[in-house]
């Protein structure tokens, strides 16, 4: 019986395989160093979708942008791909329904929870 591909953990964002996507649109990476002024380690980066090394803040946003506009792919895309594996989904905050009592759901109030 073959053995079943791997998944993909709900939290963690898919490959975007960018370095294919620049190749097909004839772009190198010296030429989006030059036209953008973005380092090529900053860039290499981007394509490996390390996303940790980038500065952080408005200039990784600007990086991303700046990096899909010069391959012609979509950046939103890019940006909600470094976003989700940025920020993985977390553990909802709060106690579980289970934990709350007829009051605390009469009342709005969260339950405390015994120590």
């Amino acid at each position: 019986m073959p053995e079943p591909a791997p998944r993909t953990p709900l939290n963690c964002a898919p490959a975007l395989n960018l370095e294919h996507q620049r190749k097909l649109a004839g772009v190198s990476l010296d030429e989006i160093a030059a036209q953008t002024k973005i380092s090529l380690r900053f860039l290499k980066a981007i394509e490996a979708g390390e996303y940790e090394k980038l500065p952080g803040g408005i200039f990784t946003t600007s990086y991303l942008r700046q990096y899909a506009a010069a391959i012609g792919y979509d950046e939103a895309t890019l940006i909600e791909h470094c976003e989700r594996k940025m920020n993985p989904l977390a553990a909802p905050k709060g106690p579980s329904p289970e934990h709350r009592t007829r009051l605390d759901r009469w009342f709005g109030i969260a339950a405390q929870e015994s120590r």
